[in-house]
């Protein structure tokens, strides 16, 4: 131990060259101030490691992550599943717009049907009520060529 102290006082006063030498001057060097953090380190800082205390955090922020990323797999399932049900949805509504297109297109083509029918019907009746003013005509005028006939008789 004498040797080792004897060592720094020889380096405190090496005579060098100007730049290198220990500084014995406790208040210039401000080794109190030192002694006193580290002392305090020690006291407070007894069963609390750095290794530890960076070990919570690192602990902390991994659960952090792992709970974002569960919270985003469930919106994710949330979503998928309402989107989901909005695919069956349209096609439940495509399914219903096309029944109504048929359900209109053969309700047209029915009451088609029906107009072209009553027309037919329509002229059928026209037909024959004009065969029978002509039928009631030519007797008439047959009628009126015999009256006039008779007459000249």
């Amino acid at each position: 131990m004498k040797n080792v102290t004897h060592s720094f006082v020889f380096l405190a006063h090496w005579p060098s060259a100007g730049s290198f030498g220990l500084n014995t001057d406790i208040l210039a060097t401000n080794l109190i101030n030192l002694t006193v953090v580290v002392g305090v380190l020690i006291f407070f800082g007894k069963g609390v490691c750095a290794s530890c205390l960076l070990k919570d955090l690192l602990d902390n922020r991994k659960q952090r992550i792992l709970s974002t990323i569960r919270n985003s797999e469930e919106l994710r399932r949330g979503t998928i599943e309402q989107l989901e049900k909005a695919r069956v949805r349209l096609q439940k509504v495509e399914l219903e717009a096309d029944e109504y297109r048929m359900n209109g297109y053969s309700e047209i083509e029915r009451e088609k049907a029906n107009l072209i029918n009553a027309t037919s019907i329509s002229l059928e009746q026209l037909e024959k009520s004009k065969n029978e003013i002509l039928y009631f005509e030519k007797q008439r005028a047959m009628n009126q060529v015999r009256q006039r006939v008779f007459q000249q008789a």
